[in-house]
């Protein structure tokens, strides 16, 4: 499945661009490709059916000789549900390039052509340590059942450098026809390889004098499910690499790699006396060895991080004209850093502490999974620093804005990472918290009126890398968007529409292990009349389980982004003279990965409600789908179970 080619000149590897959307792009010449009379007529596709739309065609073309990429895309839109693939996004990487030459038009049915002519516009879509995703996107006009849109664009690669690269093969849309073209760089050597494999009746890419050429057809959708893994890790593609050649056994390869790394790492951060100074200015001589090192970690997250700061005008940032970092001493005088540099900084200074330090490159897991048989570096996206201590083992990262001391943001916990040294280093992986460690705890207490309502102050505690994971997504959010998300939490998790006001103002901007938000809530008629009773379900905070899982057949595994536990504690005051008539029976169900537990009690006048959901695990093989598929209908039966009432409800509301 590997295939060589000629001799690097010099080594230059970089990440690859994860090039990923329901869009892809190309390139067919000067004019569009001609429509033809059986594409304008078709309603649907018989190797597709029910399908809302279908790529007709698409085309990708890329050249690493000339630095750009032409990309071309035809749809049918056959019903009108599919009028929504008028929405087109264009990803690319921040500094790793551009978006060019955007065209698109929209034949209509009778074959009459209304060209785009609006405005394209640009959107942040990721971001993470190091790396940024951006978007352009834009809005075809005309669009209805039984059109065909079409658009194409260049994507001009970052000038004077090689990117890896790969074909997606596998869309959101069946394709019709595709075919994919790389002209590579002929003083590097490439190796090639299509992981996932290749479509029904699809042949190897063909190496014709340096230019790589795939031509398929009859591609089947990809299909998208809840709580699966990255996209690019279930879809077929080829992924292409540059070296400066090709080791055949991976021992040796990484080898290589780890000594490579080591050098770098260690001419940044060979700075022993500036860190010592450093080191006198944040710790006091009392300081237990775990109070020094939470010291130094606090102190580097306090250097400005340019990577987690709102984009800049080019006028911006010439009137600022940041200097280039090159070294930790750099970082620490100048007070500012991006992410890589920061840590490099914390791991500079625990050493000068006298801590057990080490740097250790790891891969990270929302985009793609970490496989080392393939052997590419650029594979190691980030840098963390292990500490031993006591015989304990912290994995830290102060290069991530807002991740307390101890914990990862999600997509660096439990991968692979290559803790280098001067011998090249050793595979580690990093740790994976707790189950009970992140999730939502959830506190109410409400007053229940004659009319069924329900109403009083609710707060929602996210904890650990529920909360980690909120800052970094919200960190160029705006207050009345912060506001908007976490009423909308709650809003969610009530299975009955709600009246909801956040009361508080979150701390958005700290590493605390914890974010709160408190709540007014109002539930308009909760409780119901049965008769001369009263009934209401003891699950208030369920409505995240009403819908998961409910589909009968499941063709992707199974992954949660981090193992978590949900625990609610709700108080409801009863209206005067009301009494509890029966209470349901405890529920407590589990498995060896996810565990439910529910109790309803009465508390003199009022009925105390506790709930606990939780899941211990990542990735579950889609064959385990039905016994997954079956706890959660064991959920939901749970949550609606009825608490009875001695008072009636319906004479207040009449």
């Amino acid at each position: 499945m590997f295939v060589l080619e000629s001799k690097f000149a010099f080594s230059l590897v970089f990440y690859f661009l994860a090039l990923s959307s329901l869009t892809p792009l190309a390139h067919a010449g000067d004019d569009w490709l001609p429509v033809t009379p059986d594409e304008l007529k078709m309603t649907s596709e018989p190797k597709a059916p029910g399908a809302a739309a279908i790529y007709l065609y698409r085309q990708v073309d890329r050249d690493d000789q000339e630095g750009r990429e032409r990309h071309y895309a035809r749809i049918k839109i056959l019903t009108d549900e599919g009028r929504k693939y008028a929405d087109v996004e264009i990803p690319f990487m921040k500094g790793h390039g551009d978006i060019k030459n955007i065209q698109a038009r929209t034949v209509k049915p009778d074959g009459s052509i209304a060209n785009f002519d609006g405005k394209v516009f640009e959107k942040t879509v990721v971001k993470a340590k190091g790396v940024k995703f951006l978007a352009k996107t834009f809005t075809l006009p005309d669009v209805q059942a039984g059109s065909i849109i079409e658009y194409r664009y260049t994507r001009n690669l970052q000038e004077g450098y090689i990117f890896d690269s790969q074909w997606l093969l596998s869309e959101e849309l069946f394709t019709k026809h595709a075919k994919f073209s790389l002209r590579c760089s002929t003083l590097y050597a490439l190796q090639w390889s299509w992981p996932r494999g290749l479509p029904e009746g699809t042949s190897p890419p063909v190496n014709d004098h340096s230019l790589i050429r795939l031509e398929t057809q009859d591609i089947p959708a990809f299909q998208i499910e809840d709580y699966m893994p990255p996209q690019e890790e279930m879809k077929y593609r080829v992924d292409f690499r540059y070296a400066d050649d090709f080791e055949k056994d991976p021992d040796k390869f990484w080898n290589a790699v780890g000594k490579r790394l080591y050098r770098g790492i260690d001419a940044f951060t060979e700075k022993q006396k500036a860190m010592e100074q450093a080191v006198s200015q944040i710790v006091a001589a009392g300081d237990t060895p775990e109070q020094k090192l939470e010291k130094i970690y606090a102190r580097c997250q306090k250097i400005r991080n340019t990577e987690f700061e709102r984009d800049k005008t080019e006028q911006e940032r010439n009137r600022e004209k940041l200097k280039e970092i090159l070294s930790v001493e750099d970082v620490w005088k100048r007070g500012y850093g991006n992410g890589w540099s920061i840590t490099s900084l914390f791991l500079a200074l625990a050493r000068a502490a006298g801590f057990d330090a080490s740097p250790v490159e790891i891969s990270t897991r929302s985009s793609s999974f970490f496989h080392p048989r393939f052997m590419n570096a650029a594979d190691l996206r980030t840098n963390v620093v292990l500490v031993k201590l006591n015989g304990k083992e912290y994995y830290l990262d102060p290069g991530v804005a807002f991740a307390p001391f101890g914990l990862l943001p999600w997509s660096e916990t439990g991968v692979q990472g290559l803790l280098v040294d001067k011998d090249g280093g050793k595979w580690v992986t990093t740790t994976m918290p707790a189950f009970s460690d992140s999730g939502i705890e959830r506190k109410a207490s409400l007053q229940l009126d004659e009319a069924g309502n329900l109403e009083g102050k609710v707060t929602f505690t996210f904890k650990g890398l529920s909360a980690l994971t909120l800052r970094l997504d919200e960190n160029e959010a705006d207050d009345a968007d912060r506001k908007k998300l976490l009423e909308d939490a709650i809003k969610d998790s009530v299975p009955v529409p709600a009246e909801v006001e956040l009361t508080n103002t979150p701390d958005w901007t700290s590493s605390s292990n914890a974010l709160v938000a408190e709540y007014h809530l109002k539930v308009p008629e909760w409780a119901s009349a049965a008769g001369r009773r009263t009934v209401l379900a003891v699950g208030l905070f369920s409505g995240g389980e009403k819908h998961v899982f409910d589909h009968a057949v499941r063709v992707n595994p199974i992954y949660f982004s981090y193992p978590y536990q949900d625990s609610d504690d709700v108080t409801i005051q009863l209206p005067p003279g009301w009494q509890t008539g029966s209470l349901p029976k405890p529920q407590d169900i589990e498995t060896k990965v996810c565990q439910y537990k529910s109790q309803a009690q009465q508390q003199n006048a009022s009925l105390h409600l506790t709930r606990q959901l939780a899941f211990a695990f990542i990735f579950l093989d889609a064959k385990y789908y039905g016994a997954l598929r079956g706890f959660y209908q064991q959920v939901r039966t749970g949550d609606e179970q009825q608490i009875v009432l001695n008072g009636n409800a319906s004479s207040a509301r009449n």
